[in-house]
């Protein structure tokens, strides 16, 4: 049997957010430690992936590998009946047909509980291996999200130009270009507000801008945004979640204009 109950149903509104319009259905493979989720998008450029660690429950118990095939559009529209305050909790048999979610106001005597059915979703999970990056940002993450915001505006693509003393992101359209350059910076007051670029070797990578638009959705889950980059590889985007976990973004470049 699968139990999960997290301290406050807001966690899993944002991850559901993050990722519900870039996959519409993904398997939650719940085990022993945590919850995992693999899934890509339909043009199979961008892949997610996402763990929920055994710490992020306050009470979490699976006896068994549970994979709980979940339409993220019609689970969402469930979670979001809940406050953001309320108690949360994951139920499911040992050989599931549906989940069962509870939501438990803490001021009020308060009990919702829906059921959903769940579907049959064929999905292949991939070993990721540790990959080495020719750079590394970690940088604020709503300062990506703006800078992505505002250079869509301006193109389809988002080019990404590492040095060992800056970081550009720019864009090029038919209306005009525009830049972004962040330099290096520590402030030691709000290590979160900081800017650190490890650089082995210099990097030019372009991106889908929607890709990334699609990615900054996950912004209300950290302060820091982690990307990764290397030539002719997909970029890893992460995000740390604070209670245990993460949730990564492996998004393909584009090799040339016309792909």
């Amino acid at each position: 049997m699968l139990e999960g109950k997290f301290d406050q149903s807001t966690l899993l509104k944002k991850i559901v957010d993050a990722i519900k319009d870039c996959v519409k259905l993904c398997n939650f493979n719940c085990t022993e430690h945590g919850i995992t989720v693999q899934a890509v998008d339909d043009s199979r450029v961008l892949l997610v992936s996402l763990l929920v660690g055994q710490t992020a429950f306050d009470d979490y118990r699976c006896d068994r590998d549970i994979t709980l095939g979940i339409d993220l559009e019609s689970f969402s529209k469930i979670i979001k009946t809940a406050n953001n305050e309320d108690y949360l909790t994951l139920m499911a048999d040992d050989t599931p047909d549906s989940v069962h979610t509870i939501f438990e106001d803490k001021k009020k005597e308060r009990v919702s509980e829906y059921s959903l059915k769940l579907m049959n979703i064929d999905s292949e999970f991939l070993k990721i291996d540790d990959m080495e990056y020719d750079s590394v940002i970690n940088m604020p993450s709503y300062e990506f999200a703006k800078i992505v915001r505002d250079l869509k505006n301006l193109g389809e693509s988002l080019v990404i130009t590492v040095t060992k003393d800056s970081v550009k992101f720019s864009s090029e359209g038919e209306t005009g270009n525009g830049s972004v350059v962040l330099k290096p910076y520590t402030d030691m007051d709000k290590p979160d507000e900081s800017v650190k670029v490890t650089l082995d070797s210099p990097v030019d990578l372009t991106f889908g801008s929607k890709y990334l638009n699609d990615i900054i959705k996950a912004t209300s889950l950290s302060d820091v945004i982690t990307i990764k980059l290397a030539d002719k590889t997909p970029a890893l985007f992460e995000y740390k979640l604070d209670a245990g976990g993460y949730l990564r973004f492996y998004l393909a470049p584009k090799f040339d204009e016309e792909d």
